[in-house]
């Protein structure tokens, strides 16, 4: 069984994005699209990057195209959409399939640990959000539904 801090996805261009660098940092990953009615969540996400900025905080977007064809562009295009109408600044990964049998082994990891509502694993909707504490273990999972402003007073518990 693999851990955490074992996975490697790509990054937007394609390069290794080693988890192994995020030891000792609290981690939020939220599966991102452009084209969404949760898409305005961007602004809270790049609030909490910035409130966080100089604690051990990471936050990751993972682009995913498997609900309603709402992440439909390339990297590049996912990369300026956040930049000019979020101003995010925080990393935007490489797009991934979340749910399937191509699913990318992050979310693999992440279902297995965390499973949703009624104890169904597959992910819903876009901007579900996973809370992972120092130490790689994935310690909440929130819906789209879940504001990211919201989830502020739990990462503090995690960074006492």
């Amino acid at each position: 069984m693999s851990t955490f801090y074992d996975l490697s996805p790509k990054d937007a261009k394609g390069n290794d994005y080693p988890f192994v660098e995020l030891k000792g940092k609290v981690v939020l990953i939220v599966n991102v699209a452009s084209k969404c009615g949760f898409t305005p969540q961007y602004k809270e996400l790049e609030e909490l990057n910035k409130k966080y900025a100089d604690k051990d905080v990471q936050i990751l977007g993972f682009p995913c195209n498997q609900f309603g064809g709402q992440e439909p562009g390339s990297a590049e295009e996912i990369a300026s959409f956040c930049s000019l109408n979020y101003g995010v600044t925080f990393p935007v990964l490489g797009k991934i399939d979340v749910n399937g049998d191509k699913a990318d082994p992050v979310y693999k990891f992440l279902k297995e640990q965390k499973a949703g509502v009624l104890g169904l694993t597959r992910i819903k909707w876009n901007f579900e959000k996973f809370l992972i504490d120092k130490k790689g273990n994935v310690v909440e999972r929130f819906s789209s539904l879940t504001k990211p402003s919201s989830i502020a007073p739990k990462i503090d518990e995690l960074l006492k």
